[in-house]
């Protein structure tokens, strides 16, 4: 956790529309690397058992073609080009080739449907093999509790917010279980990722302040509130301006 405390994770990479990189795209990881920044990253299973990196199931937003990315094989993700770009969805692997041995990565995970242990299994299997700094993180409760099953060594972050606020879509009472961070009973998490307006809600001031969990905030896009995480010691998930 103190290699990853020195580090500001640029979100998605640090990408920019403006200038021609598109979120989770390798360009914008290497940009984030080149710049001194480590990374979030969102890690999807294919139907081949293979992984990508891109933050929707659905491809229509990213890649202006309809289908989910868990309908794809390693050999299809050429074949989707990034926000009108060349950039394509990349392999798991090639993101990890560009950070290892330089900055450190956190892997969120993207569960659909029942997949939840094929995608914790698959994602571990590489990061086995990893010689860099990382972190896992996830929305889903599940994932966290198959880490701490199976690889107990590998720090694990829950992904929160004020559902209640915000409606995730799975019912209130799912809402109000999750944004008081009550899965943690369960997971027993190293870090606590909160939505950067949401940390003085009485789950998250709980977690970091009284059981000392590490507190990572999501998605800081203005230098004020960059400014107050870091007094408050959280590590930083920014994107739209350079710390």
């Amino acid at each position: 956790m103190q290699n990853l405390l020195k580090w500001d994770y640029a979100h998605r990479g640090l990408h920019d529309k403006s200038a021609g990189i598109p979120e989770n795209s390798l360009a914008a990881f290497k940009a984030a690397c080149d710049s001194g920044y480590g990374a979030e990253l969102d890690v999807h299973l294919l139907k081949d058992n293979s992984l990508a990196v891109i933050h929707d199931s659905s491809l229509l937003r990213t890649t202006g073609k309809d289908g989910n990315a868990e309908d794809l094989t390693h050999s299809e993700l050429k074949n989707y080009f990034l926000e009108g770009t060349t950039e394509t969805i990349p392999a798991f692997e090639d993101v990890l080739s560009i950070f290892e041995g330089h900055a450190p990565l956190i892997i969120e995970l993207k569960t659909s449907g029942k997949n939840t242990a094929q995608l914790c299994k698959a994602v571990c299997e590489v990061l086995d093999n990893y010689k860099g700094v990382f972190c896992i993180e996830s929305f889903d409760p599940r994932c966290l509790r198959w880490l701490r099953r199976h690889r107990p060594h590998f720090l694990r972050g829950q992904l929160s917010q004020n559902f209640i606020k915000r409606p995730s879509g799975f019912g209130k009472i799912v809402d109000f279980l999750l944004t008081l961070l009550v899965p943690n009973i369960f997971t027993r998490p190293d870090f606590i990722a909160y939505h950067h307006s949401d940390t003085k809600d009485f789950g998250f001031r709980l977690a970091t302040k009284l059981f000392k969990k590490q507190g990572v905030v999501w998605t800081v896009t203005k230098r004020s509130d960059y400014e107050k995480a870091k007094k408050e010691k959280y590590m930083v998930i920014f994107e739209g301006f350079k710390p």
